[in-house]
């Protein structure tokens, strides 16, 4: 459970106004605007706050809640702006669209992708197939898995396919991503931007529905992460 000790506004309204946020892809001024409208006066900094701080927290819990995801990946990076320059969303999803995971990094090489692959599979277990671009990178990541954690050798023997147009699910979703970060007008640090990617992506695994079969608006679901 969160805490949200020292805070002067209530849980709701701080859950409703960071949902909003990484939701609908607004500036924080814009939120700003929108809340005071909603009768809640509260400034663009205190919201950025509130994004950093709860953002993760939910989207550890959002990755335990989801539903199992089927063996066949397909797995891609999409770009963000920081600071001017671009850095690099690693991204997966199943064969029917839904999130397996997702790892922003300063880097695209073997090294990140190495280190995103061995966060996927910890947090879904092993694939059958995995599809994904002509990246010699990413092959090389997938390929080190079984160096990385000796008790995984021989343990699966998984199809590696580098066929781009196989690929196009995961790109079709990167879209809703850019989406939401680009009236964002990129950021200014790597750990605010990986705490708002963390709740846009939570917020896009809830949209999907991977959280609940029950018709619960999409807003209650992200407070319900929070405890």
């Amino acid at each position: 459970m969160l805490s949200f000790k020292g805070t002067h506004f209530p849980k709701d309204v701080i859950l409703y106004a960071v949902f909003f946020y990484v939701r609908y892809g607004v500036s924080y001024r814009d939120l700003e605007e929108i809340m005071e409208e909603r009768g809640v006066e509260v400034d663009h900094a205190t919201l950025n706050r509130w994004v950093i701080r709860y953002s993760p927290a939910i989207a550890v819990k959002a990755k335990s809640q989801k539903r199992e995801t089927n063996k066949s990946w397909g797995m891609d990076e999409t770009y963000i702006k920081l600071k001017g320059q671009w850095t690099y969303l690693y991204r997966a999803v199943d064969s029917h669209g839904d999130t397996l995971d997702f790892m922003l990094s300063e880097h695209r090489d073997e090294e990140a992708a190495t280190a995103f692959f061995k966060q996927t599979i910890n947090n879904n277990g092993f694939p059958d197939k995995v599809v994904m671009d002509k990246s010699g990178a990413n092959y090389a990541g997938l390929a080190n898995i079984n160096l990385v954690n000796p008790r995984w050798v021989c343990h699966y023997d998984f199809d590696i396919l580098q066929v781009k147009y196989l690929n196009n699910i995961i790109e079709q979703d990167h879209r809703f991503i850019k989406k939401i970060t680009k009236p964002m007008m990129g950021f200014k640090a790597f750990h605010s931007a990986q705490a708002t990617i963390d709740g846009i992506e939570t917020a896009h695994i809830i949209r999907k529905g991977q959280l609940s079969e029950e018709n619960i608006p999409a807003y209650k679901q992200f407070m319900a992460l929070a405890g």
